[in-house]
């Protein structure tokens, strides 16, 4: 019997285990290093999904692991009022790198709570609460995040947040705007959008929140000018800009930020994921004069991990390592060669529709059809399962689309991209016969 069938195991999860996310895949992890992890039966697998779109640094990074266990024999957890050096050097760092004067810093566990933070104090701070988020979005699961999450997971948990509004996603290959001649009329959709939001207002829009690449929405990158557009649609309004970079900060997508690209500073950048290259912490940025207004009107958002010291050393020496070893340049290039390798498999395979994306966080979104553009989440469920079979780990995107959300390491080397590569022709081959 395969050791990752163990009975006793699979029992005992059966039994006590909530299931938060769909089926739990079907093997047991024993160990990870690397961009890869071994199953129960001693298999290597390819981690094409960095852990949780997580672990940039691949898995046990021995100068994180050096870092961990220093923390937790020297300064593990405090009360949340009590600062450390680590936090306060995080804050700082974190202040220096990102663009703007993005200089006062929250920092909390997971993206959910940096995105709560964000939207909490621009409600107070503009003293109204409406909050508007893209028709692809994903945020979290807690309250406000959830009520500005709409690519999945709304129906059945009661009313939203009151004021939850929504823009439709910049969609290039799947719009209503986009004319028989394949042009996108991003201006007109963003323009509509704004429109219908402001007949919607009852006059109280505290904030927008938008990923600058919309990647549990399928890896949906906005054209350019997009972002400035929605800056200025915004400070019209008088709503403050929030940009969830759990995904796409820190190098992924080839620059540190991928807001970077667009040459617009929000007025609050959260991080999460890829801050703690697998361990839970986030961060929430925004400037010094809305933080000063915060505070005289009393923000309170007091968590028992806020600034832990712990984390926020493994923070200090993820950044280190990212800006030491030219990580985003990195992913710039061999995302090049990931892009570049699945449109040969396109040019192969009528079944994929749509290549997008950038640096190490691209989109393969497979189609019924090209013409219809129908998306086909079967068979992306069952290339996903040949993959896993086969080697490698995927991520299929929630709610209905067959889009691969492929999130390899930086530290992915040239040779495991090309495999990747092979695994995915291989799977894709299997799966359609």
């Amino acid at each position: 019997m395969s050791n990752n069938g163990d009975p006793q195991f699979w029992e005992k999860a059966r039994a006590h285990l909530v299931r938060y996310g769909g089926a739990f895949a079907p093997l047991i992890a024993e160990s990870a290093a690397g961009n890869w992890f071994v199953d129960a039966d001693g298999r290597r697998i390819l981690d094409f999904t960095s852990g949780q779109m997580s672990a940039i640094l691949g898995h046990s990074h021995p100068e994180i692991v050096a870092v961990a266990r220093r923390y937790m024999g020297e300064l593990d957890h405090l009360y949340s009022s009590i600062l450390s050096r680590p936090v306060v050097d995080l804050a700082a760092l974190l202040a220096s790198v990102s663009p703007g004067r993005l200089d006062r810093v929250l920092l909390v566990s997971t993206g959910g709570e940096s995105n709560e933070a964000a939207l909490r104090m621009a409600k107070l701070t503009t003293g109204r609460h409406e909050v508007v988020a893209t028709s692809r979005s994903w945020h979290g699961v807690t309250g406000g995040a959830a009520s500005a999450t709409y690519s999945s997971g709304r129906r059945g948990y009661g009313p939203p947040v009151p004021g939850s509004f929504v823009l439709p996603a910049p969609d290039t290959y799947r719009s209503r705007f986009i004319d028989a001649r394949g042009v996108y009329d991003w201006k007109a959709e963003l323009a509509l959008g704004f429109e219908l939001i402001d007949r919607q207002s009852s006059g109280a829009l505290a904030a927008c929140i938008v990923e600058p690449i919309l990647s549990s929405g399928g890896v949906l990158e906005p054209p350019e000018g997009y972002l400035p557009a929605l800056a200025a649609e915004c400070r019209a309004r008088g709503m403050q800009l929030v940009f969830d970079e759990a995904q796409t900060g820190l190098g992924r997508t080839g620059t540190l930020f991928a807001c970077e690209r667009d040459g617009v500073v929000p007025d609050y950048l959260t991080l999460s994921k890829t801050l703690g290259a697998g361990l839970p912490l986030a961060a929430m940025l925004t400037t010094p004069e809305i933080e000063e207004v915060a505070a005289e009107r009393g923000y309170l958002f007091y968590t028992t991990h806020a600034s832990d010291p712990l984390p926020a050393a493994v923070g200090l020496k993820v950044i280190e390592i990212i800006l030491r070893d030219r990580l985003a340049e990195r992913a710039a290039l061999l995302g090049e060669r990931l892009k570049s390798g699945l449109c040969t498999l396109q040019q192969r395979y009528e079944c994929i529709g749509d290549v997008r994306g950038r640096g190490l966080l691209l989109g393969l979104d497979l189609v019924k059809d090209r013409r219809t553009r129908v998306p086909d989440p079967e068979l992306a469920r069952r290339v996903a399962h040949e993959c896993l079979a086969v080697g490698m780990m995927t991520s299929v995107v929630r709610g209905g689309y067959g889009i691969f959300r492929i999130a390899p390491p930086l530290t992915i080397e040239a040779a495991e991209i090309d495999l990747g590569l092979e695994i995915f022709d291989r799977a894709l081959g299997k799966a359609l016969h």
